[in-house]
């Protein structure tokens, strides 16, 4: 009986069954989020691609922050629009492992892409006569995979681990497939062991990526103090950054909260909180940079003007 349950070959996905009387509304509300998503993002990566004056290392890891929103919102949004059209809600084994892939890579990238902005904005501020030797291009090159490559090793070989465990369950309580959720399907406690290893390294490598955050901003806003100069420049570079950080950790927060405590939680709040990260740091990040960065703003509103 146990050998039998355990081959799972599809997750049936529960995270919408308490809104299904609104399928019409939500379908509509999701899609139309999804399309803004999508036109905020490729206006701001389109706009830096084709402006040689933002071919600088400042608004080339701001490109990869947007790509990266695409990324992680592209792993979800199409399959929950599937959902909402479909009364039964079914992911293959490995399309859930892609997506769970997906999510855990786009959460550690968006990390790794803001500790790398904060170490430009540091040798910016802290080191201005050296930030081009600094910040070359085949430096910024190397800090831009990194903060994908890595991102995407640590989420592969943590899939490739929970990919090994025998499932006593298809039954999935959520929106969409994540990694721990998985993993607490497991026949056996004892299988999960060194998962539970990998994922605490994953976690301790991105405190230190907080920690290195950190770090940076207490020499950015000491060098600041004395300076009118440096101070207008983090208002103007700095601030955008700060912004995007505190919406990146106020979301992962509630979605930590939402894993430990969650089950105590109704259905519709936990869904809630499950895709904060998938729509509000994709949905303003793009807007704050594109209203904060002059060069972007005048760009784009340069744009519009001369098309109508």
């Amino acid at each position: 009986m146990m050998d039998n349950v355990s081959h799972v070959r599809f997750f049936f996905l529960s995270g919408l069954n308490e809104t299904m009387n609104y399928r019409v509304v939500l379908f509509s509300l999701t899609f139309l989020c999804y399309c803004f998503i999508v036109l905020v993002n490729v206006v701001l990566i389109v706009t830096i691609i084709l402006d040689k004056n933002m071919h600088e290392p400042m608004y080339i890891l701001l490109c990869t922050f947007c790509m990266n929103g695409l990324y992680g919102t592209t792993g979800f949004y199409p399959k929950i629009l599937w959902d909402l059209l479909s009364s039964v809600h079914v992911i293959s084994y490995s399309g859930c492992l892609v997506q769970a892939l997906v999510m855990y890579s786009f959460a550690c990238s968006d990390l790794s892409i803001l500790a790398v902005m904060s170490y430009d904005r540091y040798v910016a501020i802290c080191r201005p006569l050296q930030y081009h030797s600094i910040m070359s291009k085949q430096r910024v090159l190397l800090l831009v995979c990194f903060s994908w490559l890595t991102p995407f090793c640590l989420s592969t070989i943590n899939i490739l681990l929970t990919s090994r465990l025998k499932l006593c369950s298809p039954y999935i309580d959520r929106l969409y497939c994540m990694n721990w959720v998985i993993v607490k399907l497991a026949c056996f406690p004892a299988d999960t062991i060194v998962n539970n290893i990998v994922s605490y390294i994953t976690i301790i490598i991105y405190l230190f990526h907080g920690l290195f955050i950190v770090w940076s901003y207490m020499y950015v806003l000491k060098t600041c103090v004395n300076s009118i100069e440096n101070r207008a420049k983090f208002m103007q570079t700095c601030m955008p950054h700060l912004t995007s950080l505190f919406i990146f950790l106020v979301t992962a927060l509630f979605g930590v909260f939402n894993t430990r405590f969650g089950s105590n939680l109704p259905p519709t709040i936990q869904n809630v909180i499950a895709i904060e990260l998938l729509i509000i740091s994709p949905f303003m990040n793009p807007l704050v940079y594109g209203l904060k960065l002059t060069l972007i703003r005048n760009r784009i509103l340069g744009g519009i003007t001369f098309k109508s």
